[in-house]
């Protein structure tokens, strides 16, 4: 659902293949406050909506800023955005949502980044600042001509030692992520925004970890959608009942029945359509819920995930 109008301001090229857009709100009002590691979603021509993580400082009412890389593999939001917009036209926006917030009360916070997954690591490493609490970056870019953010980041390390660039293409080895976790001081928060890669590394070194210390985002899923088919899906509330058909999905067949069901990024990482369900037993493909919500089976993201079972009754 989008709650805001906005005006795009400002484009700006961070980097090689990545532009920055400032927007503000259309009827000049104040926007609404964010926190550190909050996103928007964006709802695009053809009703695609993509959420991008907001890189501006939090204390800021008057804009949000969001990057954009453009990427080979596009599903239609990154081209659209490089392609289409310029300052004054209007978007309509979810209001900030949080799914990755920053524990501010730990004694370090260490991040690690990939790419485009630097965005939410310079709103946290402003309110940290604002804090007096420190931090410390890990950034893995292809090249310096692609590392976003990276001179703002340097600017904002009080310490002088607290970012640490790897570049691959100038013979750098890949950041050592079980040796970061490794070495993390004892109470450490440690963050990872990055590719798939990159986060199955962190998630395996973070094992040991207690969970509470332990924050990832998604921008892309680690998974493949479930279009086998071939389950029938009973909807409680309406006793409507439907048959996924081999080729769909699940959120196809529901949208193709008109049930009004919300859903943000089709991939399962935002949560945006977390579903009951009341029988039968999920195929999850997702990256939102934790294995222990999984084994229980009492919700799904119904965009990517599927049925192991022959009938799935889900509460809609």
């Amino acid at each position: 659902m989008s709650d805001l109008q906005l005006l795009l301001r400002q484009l700006r090229r961070e980097a090689e293949g990545i532009v920055s857009y400032e927007f503000v709100s259309a009827d000049g009002a104040a926007l609404p406050p964010f926190t550190a590691g909050a996103h928007i979603d964006l709802h695009l021509p053809g009703g695609l909506v993509r959420s991008y993580s907001l890189a501006n400082d939090p204390v800021e009412r008057h804009r949000y800023v969001i990057a954009v890389d453009r990427s080979d593999d596009s599903r239609g939001g990154s081209a659209w955005m490089h392609s289409v917009p310029r300052p004054g036209d209007r978007l309509a926006s979810s209001a900030p949502i949080n799914d990755f917030p920053l524990y501010e009360d730990a004694p370090l916070s260490i991040f690690i980044a990939g790419g485009i997954g630097i965005t939410p690591f310079v709103s946290m490493a402003a309110r940290l600042n604002a804090l007096g609490h420190p931090w410390r970056l890990h950034y893995a870019a292809r090249s310096p001509l692609r590392a976003a953010y990276a001179s703002e980041l340097q600017a904002m390390d009080r310490t002088g030692r607290s970012v640490a660039l790897r570049c691959t293409n100038e013979g750098a080895a890949r950041l050592d992520i079980a040796a970061i976790v490794r070495d993390a001081p004892a109470g450490a928060h440690v963050y990872c925004c990055g590719p798939s890669g990159m986060l199955d590394a962190f998630t395996a070194a973070c094992h040991a970890l207690p969970p509470q210390r332990v924050h990832l985002e998604r921008f892309s899923a680690s998974q493949e959608a479930a279009t086998a088919g071939g389950y029938e899906v009973m909807l409680a509330r309406s006793g409507k009942c439907l048959n996924v058909e081999p080729g769909r999905t699940l959120l196809d067949t529901l949208l193709d029945a008109g049930i009004p069901i919300q859903y943000s990024c089709s991939q399962g990482i935002c949560g945006t359509c977390c579903t009951p369900v009341l029988e039968g037993t999920p195929d999850h493909r997702d990256d939102y819920l934790t294995p222990e919500e999984r084994a229980a089976n009492r919700a799904m993201m119904v965009c990517c995930s599927g049925s192991l079972t022959p009938r799935l009754v889900l509460d809609l």
